[in-house]
């Protein structure tokens, strides 16, 4: 099951990068420069990529507190000085992936895509924690999307229970141990409904059917772009097409249709150009009641 290997690396890199620090506390900085240098960056990368809420994004922030422990332990322990220095090659190896690291965290903010268009709405959720499970400016972050008709700036959604997890176990079968499922998705923006069907049933994760064909949906379109709204509940949506719709106004729930694996909302926005389908105009990075969000993060909804 991927969710669970996605999490022990997670977990498992998160040890070792611990012990990088916590060895290289050992010995004088000089000799274990590097060792030091892969451990902190190697955390970094895991603090802001790895799948901390599969367990608990409450997880994530205990490994954040270890690495300071261990951060601490390296400046109060003493140092061997009789130890050996570190061999040529492995500086140079923990060098280059300290700077892969490294880039792959500067691009967890920046992205690939330069500065994007913005587009303003409202979060499409009642009051609560959710969770940003797939989204970003492009690559690295939001690879699943990046190939699909443009979505550049797709953002997979999902909503946190008490324990900071998405679901009330790491992997269920059941549809309802999703915090998720069923959640009623408020329109975002006003706009006139131009695709609004919810007659395909929701997946069992983690079976999905691929395709826009088998994806329970709703398509708002405004003056100036379309926001597409997918994997709802199904039989779930209340409006229909050619209805013209306000903000707030409830559109139907979340669920676990299409291409989906487990129950979450997938929202995408793109600029609206003549002669062109809504899918293939510019996409716009969404700023949920004026701030953006990228993977991993907490949307706190009030």
């Amino acid at each position: 099951m991927i969710i669970y290997c996605l999490l022990g690396i997670t977990l498992v890199l998160g040890l070792y990068s611990l012990y990088l620090v916590w060895k290289a506390g050992s010995r004088p900085l000089p000799a274990t420069f590097s060792y030091l240098l892969l451990g902190l960056t190697l955390a970094v990368f895991l603090y802001l990529y790895g799948t901390w809420v599969y367990l608990s994004i409450y997880a994530g922030y205990i490994f954040g507190g270890l690495l300071l422990l261990c951060c601490a332990a390296y400046v109060l322990r003493k140092h061997d000085h009789t130890a050996k220095p570190t061999p040529r090659w492995k500086k140079r190896s923990n060098f280059f992936l300290s700077a892969v690291f490294i880039v792959f965290s500067i691009l967890y903010f920046t992205g690939t895509t330069g500065k994007p268009d913005t587009v303003a709405l409202s979060l499409p959720f009642k009051p609560g924690n959710y969770f940003v499970l797939q989204g970003g400016k492009g690559l690295p972050t939001n690879v699943f999307h990046f190939s699909l008709r443009g979505a550049v700036y797709a953002m997979d959604i999902v909503r946190l229970n008490n324990s900071g997890g998405r679901a009330n176990k790491i992997f269920s079968r059941k549809l309802t141990d999703y915090e998720i499922f069923g959640d009623t998705v408020y329109a975002p923006c006003d706009g006139l409904v131009t695709r609004a069907y919810s007659s395909n049933p929701d997946n069992i994760p983690p079976a999905m059917d691929r395709g826009p064909k088998n994806t329970n949906q709703v398509l708002l379109e405004t003056p100036g772009y379309y926001v597409f709204m997918a994997h709802l509940k199904m039989n779930s949506v209340i409006v229909h097409e050619g209805q013209y719709v306000k903000q707030g106004q409830a559109l139907g729930c979340v669920g676990n249709s299409g291409f989906s694996t487990e129950p979450h909302l997938h929202i995408q926005v793109h600029a609206k150009t003549a002669g062109v389908p809504w899918y293939q105009g510019k996409p716009l990075y969404i700023l949920f009641n004026g701030k953006g969000y990228l993977l991993n993060e907490v949307i706190r909804a009030k």
